[in-house]
């Protein structure tokens, strides 16, 4: 199961490591997000990314999160590695993902 990330305090501590993570910005009330969840969450299951930590932001509940990291619409995905934004992409898009 992909942990969510609750404080800006855990977001900036998950960031700062040398191995990369994805977020997945995500809210409940968004169709595209629960579209999408569930291919998020067997990504992260998949062998060829055992290297890479996956995690999830619910915007609402940590919206200082979502501030931090200019969040306007979701899903967002990012990447971060040693603590820089590496890539985002936006919207609902399975192959992108990949």
């Amino acid at each position: 199961m992909v942990e969510y990330i609750k404080t800006l305090d855990e977001f900036k501590s998950k960031i700062s490591g040398s191995k990369p993570i994805i977020i997945d910005f995500t809210a409940v009330w968004c169709p595209p997000c629960r579209m999408i969840g569930p291919i998020f969450e067997g990504l992260s299951k998949k062998e060829e990314f055992s290297g890479v930590e996956f995690y999830k932001v619910d915007v609402d509940e940590a919206q200082d999160v979502a501030k931090e990291c200019g969040i306007t619409a979701m899903p967002t995905f990012k990447v971060f590695k040693d603590g820089q934004e590496a890539d985002e992409m936006l919207g609902a898009n399975p192959a992108g993902l990949e």
